[in-house]
């Protein structure tokens, strides 16, 4: 007896965005953890999953890997169009670590963060707030660097009037040799950034999905906005807004180079980003799972041990 088995006529039979295959979901699930290295045809030839035997690691080597993009496109006299999200966030210690270590300034990037909390129009919270993403990015990445941080006009957040030059802004950079950067964690229903597995449904099929580059006031799944409840507002799922700004496939399906992070894990072997995680690398692009095409980009996929599983149910 489990959810498939019992799906119907329940409450959560119109829960799962309509396009979910469950049963090739759980299919992503039953391998054994040393599989998950495994190459699949579908992944990139320069797309490689990394194992962190703890969030410390973990950290360091997602921090070391973002310090390492922005180093090199230093090195070779380019500039770099980074997107940046807000979590996982211990990577920016890092980062900021490692590139302070190697005096390397930042006057050649230009970061786009992905989203930013909004209502259904698309308007922000201020910059200032505690809960916004600017200021997230603020104390954690652009502060720290102190002088060799990211010139302030080089600093692009996902506002109503901001976000929809993106496109325009990343293809001009693009057009004078820059790479584009994604930096990425996977969501519960396997969103990148806030563009949610429903609004697959949208669309006449993948070409016009991949054509998107944002949304405005995008409407959150219920299971998005528990994640953040849980992980960014000490579980006041009252205070979680019910709708974001993003970008879309049209932007970070773009990317040069992609540098994504699972770090799901509690204490006591409980998770969040497992199942996340293996559907990310074992589903096969498909619309309705947007983290099914990461691994057709190159890149790397840090993820915490723990979360290779098993995937099998304990009660704790």
């Amino acid at each position: 007896m489990d959810l498939l088995s019992t799906l119907k006529n329940s409450n959560m039979e119109r829960f799962y965005p309509a396009g979910w295959d469950l049963k090739r979901i759980d299919d992503c699930c039953a391998f054994a953890p040393e599989e998950i290295l495994q190459r699949q045809d579908f992944w990139h030839e320069g797309f490689l999953p990394v194992a962190c035997a703890d969030n410390v690691s973990f950290g360091a080597k997602m921090g070391h890997e973002i310090a390492l993009a922005i180093k090199a496109a230093k090195d070779a006299g380019k500039k770099l169009a980074m997107i940046l999200p807000v979590g996982p966030m211990g990577m920016y210690e890092w980062a900021v670590y490692f590139l302070s270590a190697w005096k390397v300034d930042c006057s050649h990037v230009y970061g786009f963060n992905m989203d930013e909390w909004s209502d259904e129009n698309g308007n922000t919270l201020d910059g200032k707030d505690s809960a916004s993403f600017m200021n997230a990015m603020e104390q954690a990445f652009y502060g720290p660097l102190g002088s060799l941080t990211v010139p302030e006009d080089q600093r692009n957040f996902a506002t109503k009037d901001n976000l929809p030059t993106y496109a325009e802004k990343i293809a001009e950079l693009k057009a004078q040799g820059a790479e584009l950067v994604t930096v990425f964690g996977v969501g519960r229903v396997f969103h990148i950034a806030f563009w949610e597995p429903h609004f697959a449904g949208e669309f006449s099929g993948e070409e016009e999905w991949r054509a998107q580059t944002h949304r405005l006031g995008a409407k959150l799944h219920p299971l998005t906005i528990e994640q953040n409840a849980l992980h960014s507002f000490k579980s006041r799922t009252t205070k979680v807004p019910a709708f974001a700004n993003t970008i879309g496939p049209g932007l970070f399906l773009q990317s040069d180079w992609i540098i994504g992070g699972c770090d799901g894990c509690y204490e006591r072997g409980m998770m969040w980003q497992g199942m996340s995680l293996w559907v990310t690398l074992r589903y096969r692009p498909d619309i309705w799972i947007p983290a099914s095409f990461m691994p057709t980009l190159p890149g790397r996929l840090f993820f915490i041990n723990d979360l290779a599983g098993p995937l099998e149910v304990e009660c704790n």
